[in-house]
């Protein structure tokens, strides 16, 4: 078989291994996947036995929200809130790496944060830099589900393009979970251009 054969042949994700981890939020198991084609390594943090109508929340990597406790964002209040609801009812984080900045890594994250200081939004700080306004794909969560042997969730998300991906891919969603926490004064405006410009659901509206 050709290298360009067995390079098509090869699935997107492979898991690695699984590990119990105690954390802040209760114990887990941390099951590890690397991207064949990005090479990022995405982690579905479990709680329980998973199945089908399972909850389950998609997150992208967001360093300076989650470990630096940025307010420009509102990644790192959401995870923890995922964590702890997951951990309460049952079902799987799926964390996925390369998604910084809507996928457009840190370093240009940062530039994008340099220009919103000139008093650009979100959106068109990432248009100034020649970058998508959203960078990212989810076929790895899809396909880290279809691992899980689960075929449908219910999704916590304010974003119904996470769902239309995953939908796309394969994985029902039965239901759309509002997730609105970490909002505050220096993270209002993002989040309504989220809103405006990106789709996102906040507030009394739904999917």
């Amino acid at each position: 078989m050709s290298e360009t054969a067995s390079s098509a042949a090869e699935p997107r994700i492979r898991f690695e291994v699984e590990t119990t981890i105690p954390t802040n939020h209760g114990d887990f198991r941390f099951r590890a996947y690397t991207d064949t084609v990005t090479g990022d390594v995405h982690l579905a943090i479990c709680s329980g036995v998973p199945r089908d109508g399972m909850l389950v929340r998609v997150h992208s990597e967001c360093l300076t929200g989650e470990a630096f406790g940025s307010m420009k964002c509102e990644c790192g209040p959401q995870l923890d809130a995922a964590l702890n609801i997951i951990q309460a009812e049952g079902g799987a984080v799926l964390y996925l790496r390369g998604h910084e900045g809507r996928g457009i890594g840190l370093l240009n994250k940062l530039r994008a944060y340099r220009l919103q200081e000139d008093g650009l939004d979100t959106v068109d700080a990432n248009l100034a830099l020649g970058l998508p306004a959203d960078a990212r794909d989810f076929i790895g969560a899809a396909k880290i589900l279809d691992d899980l042997g689960v075929a449908e969730v219910r999704l916590l998300t304010n974003n119904p393009l996470k769902s239309q991906s995953l939908e796309e891919h394969g994985i029902r969603v039965t239901a759309r979970v509002p997730l609105e926490v970490g909002r505050n004064v220096i993270n209002d405006d993002y989040l309504r251009v989220k809103a405006e410009r990106m789709g996102h659901l906040f507030g009394d509206q739904s999917s």
